[in-house]
């Protein structure tokens, strides 16, 4: 069912963006009379983030800096009330809550997607309901690939967030018609830092040069990790320590400093971002420096030819004596399919990056939008 502007701008008045929950969720014990407790928090909207530390955390947005976040996405993808919008994501994870804020902002129609997440069914839904703009993650757009479903006409650009898209998989999806374009954002920036420009859908997929949105200011130190500034930054995180929840701000004149490692660049008057990887996603084997997500898309190229699910294996980091850390092939099949994968990925590669072992598991632990809870799965793997 497509929903008006009204609607939204309904939405946007009351007071259920307070705490973003999932469909059933309860609040956590405390939190809410904490949010309430200081006035500088108490009209704040807040955002529950994967817990990769294992720290329960609430990141504490304003309003204003969401529609500030919202007003910058508008313009990058020369958004309309002309558009439609189709919410494949949820809305209690800001990549799902700010597609509502773009659309309060340009007065453009928005629908849900219709039902748990269904490649098919979406590329139907868009069709029938004439959609223009959507967000996915990466493992959407894998499926929509992995089924050969050919694009919509009347769909214009799909931003791809929430993790990187492998290049082999995004040259698939815009040979199919799908217009991806790959975007890096966090929870504390209320959506996108930096996304592809318009023209990438023309000159080509090109994931290391993403450009800065205008409400953005952007450092990084000697070691290339990211530093934010801007007025849609978040206000600080609700943090759940030694069973008491605790107000930590972040400065916004010192600005974010994040874990994530960029190259910066200026091209005329904009500003371009490649986004290198997080500290956690490099370990060292055997004395070299190994980037988990390389190897990871090596893996997902060889899911693409074998037809397998993309969220069925991971590489998983353990540490070693010998060699620093072993490469581990977790995934959710038998034994023997896991040895016949592994086989596969490390024909031809160097030994340091080859895969020692394997682990099968029921199910990896996952967050809402689909990324590996790396907490959950630590436990998991520690059972044994």
């Amino acid at each position: 069912m497509q929903h008006t502007p009204q609607e939204n701008d309904a939405f946007w008045q009351s007071t259920r963006l307070h705490l973003a929950l999932a469909p059933g969720e309860m609040a956590p014990d405390g939190l809410e009379e904490m949010t309430q407790a200081r006035a500088d928090t108490a009209g704040l909207c807040y955002f529950k983030t994967s817990g990769s530390e294992g720290v329960p955390k609430w990141v504490g947005l304003s309003r204003e800096g969401m529609l500030i976040s919202a007003q910058a996405v508008n313009e990058h993808l020369e958004s309309t009330s002309q558009d439609r919008w189709l919410i494949a994501l949820p809305t209690h994870h800001v990549g799902g809550c700010s597609i509502l804020a773009r659309c309060h902002l340009s007065r453009a129609a928005w629908t849900f997607l219709e039902g748990k997440w269904d490649a098919g069914r979406f590329a139907d839904q868009c069709a029938r309901e004439q959609v223009t703009l959507v967000s996915l993650v990466p493992t959407q757009v894998y499926d929509l690939v992995a089924a050969r479903l050919p694009a919509p006409e009347s769909l214009r650009a799909i931003v791809v967030g929430g993790g990187g898209m492998n290049r082999e998989v995004a040259l698939r999806a815009l040979e199919l018609g799908w217009p991806v374009l790959q975007s890096f954002g966090m929870t504390e920036t209320a959506s996108q830092i930096a996304t592809e420009p318009l023209e990438h859908l023309r000159t080509g997929f090109d994931p290391e040069s993403l450009q800065v949105l205008p409400c953005w200011q952007l450092g990084t130190d000697q070691t290339d990790r990211l530093h934010v500034r801007g007025s849609a930054l978040a206000k600080g995180y609700m943090v759940l320590r030694d069973g008491a929840w605790q107000w930590e701000p972040i400065d916004p004149d010192a600005g974010l400093a994040t874990r994530d490692r960029v190259q910066i660049w200026h091209h005329g008057t904009r500003q371009f971002l490649r986004f290198l990887g997080r500290e956690a996603s490099f370990v060292k084997v055997l004395g070299e420096l190994v980037s988990l997500p390389e190897l990871q898309a090596r893996l997902e190229k060889i899911y693409l030819e074998e037809g397998l699910a993309p969220a069925s294996c991971v590489i998983w980091p353990i540490a070693d004596d010998r060699q620093e850390t072993r490469l581990v092939l977790v995934g959710e099949m038998s034994k023997a399919a896991l040895e016949t994968l592994r086989a596969q990925f490390n024909e031809g590669v160097p030994g340091y990056q080859r895969l020692s072992g394997v682990r099968g598991v029921a199910a990896i632990p996952r967050t809402g939008l689909g990324k590996v809870d790396r907490v959950g799965l630590e436990a998991l793997l520690r059972q044994d």
